[in-house]
């Protein structure tokens, strides 16, 4: 971390004026002498750029300077601080942000898709060019969790990150149970409230959220960001029977993302998972995102909070530009993006437990075949149920497995469909010890 202290007001070229782009220039003219107050300088907004000019964003906009092109809003001589808030991973965000870093200028930014794809290249050019390039509203909303990573738990050798970290999805399975619904209801309820992305898949696919993933990877462990190594799943195939049953075991299903270093290298997954209802993930209710930090010194912390939304991300986004304005300046990543090594993808090997749901045949013998491909793999059954019959000639049966490697639990899948009574695919979601 380096310190360089201006004295002059910090001045602030904004690209982008959506949810969050708005909510920082109304923290900005609503907060300015309490941020003055905490940096010593004013935070001023000198010029702007988005794809409207005439939209209204319900901010006053009019003593402000509009760019059209945002490439010529970052090439700029009298802004010192480039705030990136257009979104997408290439195009004109990439490019801005680039032209902004080679013109000398500080970048903060909330785009996590183009920082997971092109990271660990920006950080480098930001690093050779002497300025800042920092992303916290990247990450969980307004929960400052890079933040405690780079600063507050620095002198801690992190061992595991993990969180819900797309409130979407939470909220599409928390409105499930409470409701009682199928996933295509809940779904489509909530892109009727304009709560998933344009591209739905981003959200339910667990794209954003691996995205997120990858960065606080990097922090954690001094990684270059590997986001094509995130082992992904989405929650489009969850039933509220997986609900129902994860209910009655003591469980909830959420869309959990876990990372950690191991000695085959670096897990990265994004899956859905059973976690303990009275656990702090079990209890997350909504669109709200949790964080949980494991250091060897600190132990556990917990991080609650809005995951999105105007006030929440504009913080988040506020967070960076007042470092930059008291001249607090620390790499991209926690650490020299010349020092981040190439880290060595690895799956999950540590033994769990995991929930099956399958629809079986109405044949004699067919629970047999299915219990012998599980004790052929080496996977012991610790409980089973059996529903009743549909009128298509299947029935559902749920098993939990005891302990095994998730190796094994893919052979003995592999098994099942040579069985020839497993209609469909299996559901196989990994109950996570949190």
């Amino acid at each position: 971390m380096t310190t360089s202290h201006g004295t002059g007001p910090l001045r602030l070229g904004i690209a982008g004026l959506g949810t969050v782009g708005a909510g920082v220039i109304k923290i900005i003219q609503r907060r300015a002498d309490l941020l003055a107050a905490r940096t010593g300088r004013e935070i001023q907004v000198v010029a702007i750029s988005a794809r409207n000019r005439d939209k209204d964003r319900g901010v006053r906009l009019s003593g402000y300077d509009w760019e059209d092109d945002p490439i010529a809003l970052a090439r700029r001589d009298d802004i010192d601080l480039f705030v990136e808030l257009m979104g997408g991973s290439d195009g004109p965000a990439k490019v801005a942000t680039e032209t902004a870093i080679a013109t000398g200028k500080d970048v903060v930014t909330a785009n996590k898709a183009m920082l997971a794809l092109h990271g660990q290249a920006l950080a480098t050019a930001a690093e050779e060019a002497g300025v800042a390039l920092r992303f916290e509203a990247a990450v969980a909303g307004g929960i400052p969790v890079v933040k405690a990573l780079t600063e507050g738990l620095a002198g801690n050798e992190v061992q595991r990150v993990m969180g819900v970290m797309n409130g979407t999805c939470n909220y599409i399975l928390t409105r499930m149970e409470s409701a009682g619904l199928p996933y295509d209801e809940v779904f489509e309820e909530a892109n009727a409230l304009g709560y998933l992305e344009a591209d739905p898949t981003l959200d339910v696919g667990g794209i954003d959220a691996g995205h997120k993933l990858s960065l606080l990877s990097s922090i954690a462990f001094g990684t270059q960001v590997d986001f094509p190594a995130v082992e992904l799943e989405g929650i489009q195939r969850i039933e509220f029977a997986d609900i129902e049953q994860a209910r009655d075991m003591g469980y909830r299903i959420k869309l959990l993302g876990v990372t950690q270093m191991t000695g085959r290298g670096l897990e990265q997954r994004m899956s859905p998972c059973l976690v303990p209802a009275d656990s702090p993930l079990g209890q997350l209710e909504g669109g709200t995102n949790m964080v949980v930090l494991e250091g060897d010194a600190v132990g556990q912390i917990v991080m609650r909070g809005a995951g999105a939304g105007e006030g929440p991300t504009a913080s988040a986004v506020l967070s960076d530009i007042l470092d930059i304005a008291r001249g607090i300046r620390v790499s991209t990543f926690g650490q020299p993006a010349s020092s981040l090594q190439k880290p060595k993808p690895a799956k999950a090997a540590a033994p769990a437990a995991f929930y099956l749901r399958m629809q079986l045949q109405d044949k004699p013998g067919a629970l047999a075949r299915v219990a012998t491909a599980l004790g052929e793999a080496g996977v012991s059954i610790n409980r089973m149920r059996q529903y009743s019959h549909h009128a298509e000639g299947t029935a559902p049966v749920l098993f939990v497995t005891h302990k095994c490697p998730r190796a094994a639990l893919d052979a003995a899948l592999s098994g099942m469909s040579r069985t020839g009574v497993v209609e469909g695919e299996p559901v196989a979601i990994r109950i996570e010890e949190v």
